[in-house]
């Protein structure tokens, strides 16, 4: 059966992810991901099938210049971490941000699946 993998094995790829996305590194991003990782919208809209997709979707968003998550809390059971984040983005409206609760699966030190729950938007005052 191998050696399980500890907690910090476990979350060492959902922080690493989180950095590479504040510092807006999507080489750094992508090497959290597997090679056939799966991106959903909570509970099962594939949004995303493969790192491509997955880069594809980040390239843009990348550009947003107040883009960042902020980490509010985070637990992990078995191969699941799951993230409670309040993201700041920049909207076709304006700045605002949402809350999200971001699941992770993580096979073989990578993300290989990802759900998403987004609250609604708050915009930021004018």
């Amino acid at each position: 059966m191998g050696n399980p993998s500890t907690e910090a094995d476990i979350v060492r790829p959902v922080q690493e992810q989180l950095d590479a996305y504040n510092a807006k590194d999507i080489d750094r991003f992508m090497q959290c991901w597997a090679d056939d990782c799966q991106y959903y919208a909570f509970p099962s809209q594939l949004l995303a099938q493969g790192a491509k997709q997955i880069r594809q979707r980040h390239v843009e968003r990348f550009t947003e210049p107040h883009l960042h998550g902020r980490l509010i809390h985070r637990m992990s059971v078995g191969n699941l971490v799951i993230d409670q984040e309040v993201v700041t983005r920049d909207f076709p409206e304006g700045q605002g941000e949402v809350d999200v609760i971001a699941i992770y699966d993580i096979e073989a030190g990578k993300i290989a699946k990802a759900w998403f729950k987004m609250g609604p938007r708050r915009m930021a005052a004018a």
